[in-house]
């Protein structure tokens, strides 16, 4: 099973960025989808914005979902975890220099 959704923030672009379980931080363009059924609500940005994660995705009050697999595998990675520099030693972070 892939990660699921822990926090979602709207940009301006028609996009969302997405906090996953594993502390991945992804960005999922929704552009493609804006044409299609329920997901045309999604032009206007006002309405846009109201994304709420839920239950390891994303809702808009009208019910417009996408699935959590598709959120995790479609979306570009913005911060890897597995990438992130090892916690400096603790005499580095009081200032400490030898």
């Amino acid at each position: 099973m892939n990660p699921r959704v822990t926090a979602v923030t709207p940009n301006a672009n028609h996009t969302i960025t997405l906090t996953f379980t594993n502390g991945e931080i992804r960005v999922f363009d929704v552009k493609p989808y804006l044409d299609k059924g329920i997901f045309q609500e999604l032009k206007e940005l006002r309405y846009f914005n109201s994304v709420k994660p839920v239950l390891g995705s994303v809702q808009w009050k009208n019910g417009q979902d996408f699935c959590p697999d598709m959120l995790y595998m479609d979306s570009t990675t913005l911060v890897d975890v597995d990438a992130q520099p090892e916690t400096a030693p603790q005499d580095l972070e009081l200032g400490i220099h030898a």
